[in-house]
């Protein structure tokens, strides 16, 4: 009996799964939910008409939003969130034809959230205006100096809001709750605040007890307790400890006594005092290795033994060394140009940046910079005041007349087939250069580049650059390998544009007669040693006018 009663049941469920499968084919498993709104045992389509009815209302509600004590109003649909109901419904599957799977959604239920979309920008603000009153900086364990006394900084753990996670949790849960709480990260120091006392019982109190010397090769240098207590740095170690440091940057005129006792050695260069290139060889020289010099040092100011440690020297071999030039194949002249009347006070600024770059080298694939090869250009490295053309107005300032060596440089380089890698013109134009084919150089009072001249070798074969000063021209010549010859094809001027006229009430003002602007431009065309054409580039420039300058008396 029980037998049959057992077929019976099975029976049953026999015909209730064909149904059951017949019936749902297709449709979303029974029991599935999405943000509350029930979508189980429909159809793909009615799922989504049914979400859009239960959930696109709720777009335009305000959802309280909070991080830490700080809660904000946000309304989805002012963010620009979107649903994306295909893709809401998809995420719960079709129901599976599995006896067991089919039973399940019979007597079980699942709960998604919604699939979408909002404005990056939008959302970014709601994240953005919460960070102010959740955040809190991170402050690591630390000790800095008042005058000579150590002063303890107390570690102290952060806050930050994620704000990744911040800004899915409201594009993803706004449906489903009436308060969404976004994740803040808790930062911890690394340092402890037993590590912090260490470091001023340990280190910073013995260090700055006494003065401390650092022997050179027939000079010492002192550093007093103050400039150590300026360069003793501490940072936090992984393992929760403070880690000492002597800062270098700090040390000043302690590292500049001992210069005179290092040797920077002598990169290997192009003499062409003969006509021809020949290389100076390089010599290699010393230098103190401060970073090993200093780190000895921490010990001594920490011990109970001397307070005095040798400085320590290491080899500071040339950069650009003799039998590397030799190999660079630098035996011709690929380019040269010749510029001429100058004014005697700029032509002293034109000889000292002329010496400091005859003989320079640009290795294969290297790039020449003008400022960077020269360094600041000031009184202290020779350099006096000369002309120079402010807003088309002559003016004076030291370094003056350094642009014509610029143009002259720039046209040898144009003509040996280097690459332009950033240069810039006049915005006058100045009649003893070519038209669109010249460049300006131009720094600040500290030697920063602010206008540069620049090219690159991008040959398989070194270039040595020479120039030769006279009291009316300089000329600039690239010695190496030839590869390509260069033509310089200049277009007709045009679109002239009629100087204005400035009136100056300076007592020191002079009268000038300007000058119309203009277009030019310059087209280069680089052949290979066969003649064939390798590249045709045109470059326009737009020069100013120069204005008309009348003066009148003033007062």
């Amino acid at each position: 009996m029980a037998t049959i009663a057992a077929a019976s049941v099975a029976g049953v469920l026999a015909v209730l799964y064909v149904i059951g499968v017949i019936v749902t084919a297709g449709d979303v498993p029974a029991g599935t939910s999405v943000a509350g709104v029930a979508i189980g045992g429909l159809s793909p389509a009615d799922a989504a008409s049914t979400l859009t009815t239960g959930l696109a209302p709720r777009l335009g509600k305000p959802v309280q939003v909070s991080a830490g004590n700080r809660s904000t109003q946000f309304v989805p649909a002012s963010a620009g969130v979107r649903i994306d109901y295909a893709a809401t419904v998809a995420q719960a599957g079709t129901q599976s034809a599995t006896p067991w799977a089919l039973l399940g959604s019979l007597f079980g239920s699942r709960e998604f959230g919604v699939v979408s979309s909002g404005d990056e920008q939008a959302i970014a603000r709601v994240v953005t205006g919460l960070r102010p009153a959740v955040e809190q900086a991170l402050v690591e364990g630390d000790v800095r100096f008042d005058g000579l006394t150590p002063v303890p900084i107390q570690p102290q753990a952060g806050r930050q809001l994620d704000e990744a996670a911040a800004k899915n949790a409201l594009v993803s849960a706004w449906a489903g709750r009436d308060r969404i709480e976004l994740p803040i990260r808790t930062l911890q120091p690394k340092a402890s605040p037993e590590s912090v006392q260490r470091a001023i019982d340990q280190v910073a109190m013995p260090a700055v007890s006494a003065p401390a010397t650092v022997q050179g090769d027939g000079r010492d240098t002192t550093l007093s307790p103050a400039r150590i207590a300026a360069a003793l740095t501490f940072r936090p170690g992984d393992d929760g400890t403070l880690v000492p440091t002597l800062a270098k940057d700090k040390l000043g005129s302690v590292i500049d006594k001992l210069a005179p006792t290092e040797n920077p050695g002598q990169d290997a260069r192009m003499d062409f005092s003969s006509g021809q290139p020949v290389v100076t060889p390089s010599s290699g020289g010393r230098r103190i290795d401060w970073d090993l010099t200093l780190a000895r040092l921490l010990p001594a100011l920490t011990g109970s033994g001397a307070r005095t440690v040798p400085a320590d020297y290491v080899a500071a071999p040339a950069d650009v060394t003799t039998d590397s030039v030799k190999s660079l194949g630098i035996k011709e002249v690929v380019g040269e140009f010749a510029t001429a009347g100058f004014a005697p006070d700029s032509g002293v600024n034109i000889r000292v940046v002329a010496d400091k770059v005859n003989g320079a080298i640009v290795k294969p694939g290297e790039t020449f910079s003008l400022n960077g090869y020269t360094g600041p250009r000031g009184e202290p490295q020779g350099y006096v005041e000369a002309g120079v053309i402010e807003e088309g107005v002559p003016a004076r300032e030291v370094g003056g007349g350094i642009s014509q060596f610029a143009t002259t440089t720039y046209n040898a380089a144009y003509f040996a087939g280097m690459t332009d890698a950033g240069h810039k013109e006049h915005s006058f134009y100045i009649s003893r250069y070519p038209a669109a084919r010249e460049a300006t150089v131009f720094q600040n009072p500290d030697g920063s580049s602010v206008i540069d001249l620049k090219f690159t070798n991008d040959f398989p074969t070194g270039v040595a650059i020479q120039t030769i000063w006279t009291p009316s021209s300089i000329t600039v010549k690239l010695w190496g390998t030839r590869h390509v010859n260069v033509e310089s094809t200049p277009g007709p001027k045009h679109d002239y544009v009629n100087p204005p006229t400035v009136t100056k009430p300076d007592s020191s003002c002079k009268p000038v007669q300007g000058k119309p602007g203009f277009t030019a431009s310059d087209t280069r065309v680089i052949r290979d040693l066969s003649g064939k054409e390798i590249s045709r580039r045109t470059r326009n420039v737009r020069y100013n006018p120069e204005p008309n300058v009348i003066c009148s008396a003033s007062g």
